[in-house]
């Protein structure tokens, strides 16, 4: 009777998948979606992105897109096909076939954008169960723009912009004058930047899997520092910020470039830089993205060694991005 009570626990084991506690055998498998984007840098930067981590041999990567897409001239060569059903100036058509097994995979990294359609009933809800009972998310730029009606999703990201964000999706997020975390209630927009340029990141949480042993300062490549970011602020840690050229002078605030959240056993990675193919190239975005999909997955992070090509705090380093024969 015993053995077969031991044998039935350790069936569960198997059928019960642990996310947050069991470790990952073989590669990580990772599911990018994609499909509605006002970034033109798309479908490029899902490219990159899925390039960048199987070149570590650490993970597999598969590419999920909605049926209905926006698109420009500049980048349909990188979708493979030149028929676009739908563009980003119409009204964003939801696609109801979009449905992607998310439990194939132990990481769903989100390339969508602002003004993307909602995705359909039944996949939220998929979605939400999957991280909820231990899934990876990670969160890149435009992501945080998308779905400002979805609250599950918004507490996945824990703060986001645009999209008729304002005080009714809650706080605020940054890191005030005293370099300390502030949520800050007052009424106003979420979401806003200033031009793209070259700005310092400052690793907040030194002792994070993500930005241990990263240089305190280094130097990012042009790209823009999203700030006033807002929502649900929940059971969230900034890792990193960068000062915006749209801070408010009395407040001196530091925006978050990247921070971990978790909701229910799932684990979620955001960061909000990432605009154009200059910093999808910078050595440290890149290292970011490899850390932060890795932790999301397993709740660890082997890539612990720095590239000799890391940025300085005076200078950035980029590496340009060049699709394997």
């Amino acid at each position: 009777m015993i053995n077969r009570i031991v044998v039935l626990l350790i069936s569960l084991c198997f059928l019960t998948r642990g996310y947050a506690s069991n470790p990952i055998k073989g590669k990580i498998k990772v599911l990018i979606v994609d499909g509605q984007n006002n970034h033109t840098v798309w479908p490029k930067s899902t490219i990159m992105m899925k390039q960048y981590l199987e070149e570590t041999g650490l993970f597999t990567v598969d590419i999920a897109r909605t049926k209905y897409l926006n698109n420009s001239e500049e980048n349909k060569s990188w979708l493979g096909y030149a028929n676009v059903p739908e563009g980003i100036e119409g009204k964003p058509k939801t696609d109801l076939d979009f449905s992607p097994k998310f439990s194939k995979y132990d990481v769903v990294i989100s390339n969508f954008g602002w003004r993307a359609a909602s995705w359909p009933k039944k996949t939220k809800l998929a979605f939400e169960k999957y991280v909820k009972k231990g899934g990876g998310f990670v969160s890149v730029h435009a992501a945080d723009n998308s779905f400002p009606e979805w609250a599950a999703y918004n507490e996945m990201i824990a703060i986001g912009g645009w999209g008729g964000r304002t005080e009714k999706d809650g706080p605020y997020l940054y890191v005030d004058k005293d370099n300390k975390v502030k949520k800050d209630y007052s009424p106003g927009k979420g979401g806003t930047h200033g031009k793209r340029e070259a700005f310092p990141i400052t690793i907040f949480d030194t002792e994070h899997p993500i930005t241990k042993g990263m240089p305190k300062v280094w130097m990012h490549a042009p790209d823009e520092c999203y700030a006033f970011l807002r929502g649900p602020a929940k059971n969230v840690t900034i890792l990193a910020t960068g000062v915006s050229t749209k801070k408010k002078p009395e407040l001196e605030q530091k925006e978050p470039v990247a921070l971990v959240v978790k909701y229910g056993k799932g684990r979620v990675f955001h960061t909000p830089l990432g605009h154009d193919t200059t910093s999808f190239e910078c050595v440290g975005f890149i290292t970011l993205l490899k850390r932060g999909v890795e932790w999301a997955a397993t709740n660890k992070v082997t890539q612990t060694e720095l590239p000799e090509d890391f940025p300085s705090a005076e200078k950035t380093s980029l590496r340009s991005f060049v699709l394997p024969k």
